[in-house]
């Protein structure tokens, strides 16, 4: 029997792998249940700005060719995947929302693309990110918008919108995304996925963030990060296993050494003692955030046996000292140089920040900042085990917005609704979002869950254990089910 793309889509990274490594599925079937799959949804999500369906047959069928002629197969042979397009592809072009890089392909493949393909898997096309990666949302000056699967009226969150959309529509089990200030943890949350961030460094980056002929392209380098998005702890942690360990490339790279697979494995946790904060002490939430949180905080507790303490981080908000680091990792001289000619073209919130000037002491008082988050941070996890926080502020919200300008009654920045996001990307803590449940309107809240820098494991560790207690893989777009009904 031909796999349909139904039963494909509740399949794991890692069944998939097993099936085509033992024949029972040839990775030829496997892609088309795929790209079937992505031509039922792309007309309601457009999660992919480049889709590749004949990249992924012929890279499908040279795994075949390979498991015919009895070579070794890799870990991930004939797992579908998307990349996110802020990640070189040097097969396809990598656009990045911008009309300025609308036909621009790569000398090089990312370092993640290269592990990827050595591991087999098979890139479908390009997740859509808003322009740049400047942003927290799924909508750019080039491509149509990507849009959630949970009700297509609200954004999927950014800036790794494609992926996550993607993924929690079933057209590949996981997807690449990056994570400058949230980016992998805030689509996660938005979709109903899981998102990790390990510790800076664990995953290399090159070419992005380090190429100077590129402005725009060659940001970010201080706080950027690349991870899985999936369904399952368990997939998020197949990919890590692959992507992970350093390349001379990468001047920040660090050993891998962590045994993913085995971090993410469903167990007892230890009696933990976990620090849980609702709004980190500044921070305006959503009510019904703060109700779905505060349930899955209470499983920690009651079902997981560790010890959850009400508190807060004890840092005032970073926002404004976070951008300040955007601005000095990023070429201001060379994204200005395009306004006369592309100004019009480009999204109204990175003109503005381009045509803004920025006092030489503000950008290091930001350095300084990060310091001291730093510093507060280390004090505070020599007293806890891990954080855990709702991953945003608010539940999806309206399409082409930065963000909500009110939440729980009080007038807010439109970025502030990602303030529990990117403190971890100033202090390079390992990080992920899990389902935390449902809201009353039926859409996905994330819980973040941070760990003490380096200790990877016991993030991977709790995220299992908290899906092992509150299952959340069997929930699906409502979408998802009307597609497949038709």
């Amino acid at each position: 029997m031909s796999l349909t793309h139904q039963d494909y889509a509740t399949l794991s990274a890692a069944e998939i792998a097993e099936a085509v490594a033992s024949g029972t599925y040839s990775a030829a079937e496997v892609s088309e249940a795929a790209i079937a799959r992505m031509e039922l949804t792309e007309p309601h999500l457009h999660a992919f700005c480049n889709p590749a369906p004949e990249l992924a047959r012929k890279t499908a069928a040279s795994i075949d060719a390979a498991r015919a002629a009895g070579e070794p197969l890799g870990p991930l042979a004939g797992v579908p995947v998307g990349i996110k397009d802020l990640v070189a592809t040097k097969d396809l072009v990598t656009a990045m929302g911008s009309t300025i890089y609308r036909d621009f392909l790569p000398e090089d493949d990312d370092i993640v693309v290269e592990r990827l393909k050595a591991a087999g898997a098979v890139i479908i096309g390009k997740t859509n990110v808003p322009e740049l990666g400047y942003s927290g949302v799924g909508h750019n000056p080039v491509f149509e918008t990507t849009r959630n699967p949970w009700n297509t009226e609200l954004t999927p969150g950014g800036s790794s919108a494609g992926s996550g959309a993607s993924v929690a529509a079933g057209v590949t089990p996981f997807a690449i995304g990056s994570d400058g200030g949230g980016s992998v943890r805030i689509p996660s949350a938005h979709c109903g996925l899981v998102g990790v961030k390990a510790s800076m460094g664990r995953v290399p980056l090159w070419p992005g963030c380090r190429d100077e002929r590129f402005p725009g392209v060659s940001s970010w380098e201080s706080l950027e990060h690349i991870g899985p998005m999936a369904r399952t702890v368990s997939d998020a942690a197949l990919m890590l296993s692959v992507i992970t360990g350093p390349d001379m490339r990468d001047r920040h790279s660090i050993p891998a050494d962590v045994n993913w697979l085995e971090a993410a494995k469903a167990g007892d946790l230890p009696k933990l003692r976990i620090a849980f904060s609702e709004d980190f002490g500044y921070l305006a939430v959503d009510p019904e955030v703060r109700r779905v949180v505060r349930e899955a905080a209470a499983v920690f507790e009651r079902d997981l046996g560790c010890e959850v303490v009400s508190t807060d981080p004890g840092w005032s908000d970073p926002g404004n000292d976070f951008w300040g680091l955007v601005l000095a990792d990023s070429d201001l001289a060379g994204m200005r140089a395009w306004l006369p000619e592309h100004g019009a073209n480009m999204s109204p919130h990175l003109v503005q920040m381009l045509q803004t000037r920025h006092d030489d002491e503000a950008l290091t008082n930001a350095n300084m900042a990060r310091k001291k988050l730093c510093n507060i941070a280390a004090r505070f996890f020599g007293q806890y085990d891990l954080l855990i926080s709702p991953t945003l502020t608010v539940p999806p919200f309206a399409l082409h917005m930065q963000g909500p300008e009110k939440t729980e009654g009080r007038i807010v920045d439109p970025s502030a609704w990602l303030g529990f996001c990117f403190p971890f990307n100033m202090t390079g803590q390992p990080a992920a979002s899990v389902p935390a449940g449902l809201t009353s309107d039926g859409l996905p809240v994330g819980l973040q869950i941070v760990g003490r820098h380096l200790d990877d494991p016991l993030v991977l560790r709790a995220a299992a254990a908290f899906e092992t207690a509150r299952p959340w893989s069997a929930l699906r777009p409502p979408l998802i089910d009307m597609l497949e009904g038709a």
